[in-house]
């Protein structure tokens, strides 16, 4: 499966608990179904482990679905937008469609 978003893509959450949230995209899972949001959806986890004997609150980043995330428009700041290609000198580039600004 095909993913338009990449590492480093700043999003914004759409749906869920952390709707209207924005961050950049930290990791992607392997079958690109599941996106890792800096500073979004992060549980905590009480109990010790091997690694860090005395415990603690912790907090652990968990995934987002990738249906739930929209790229940020690089023009109009907080609003999401799609994503589309286009091709300019022979090469295929990202843009976003709500403002026809290119991507990184």
């Amino acid at each position: 499966m095909k993913s338009k978003i990449i590492k480093g893509d700043v999003v914004k959450v759409i749906a869920g608990s952390h709707k209207g949230k924005i961050g950049p995209v930290t990791k992607i899972s392997k079958d690109k179904t599941r996106v890792w949001v800096e500073g979004i959806n992060g549980i905590k986890h009480h109990k010790p482990s091997q690694t860090d004997q005395e415990g603690g609150i912790r907090e652990i980043a968990v995934s987002v679905d990738r249906s739930n995330v929209a790229i940020q428009d690089p023009k109009n700041k907080g609003n999401a937008s799609k994503i589309g290609y286009k091709v300019v000198d022979g090469k295929k580039i990202r843009f976003a469609k709500k403002s026809n600004a290119d991507l990184k």
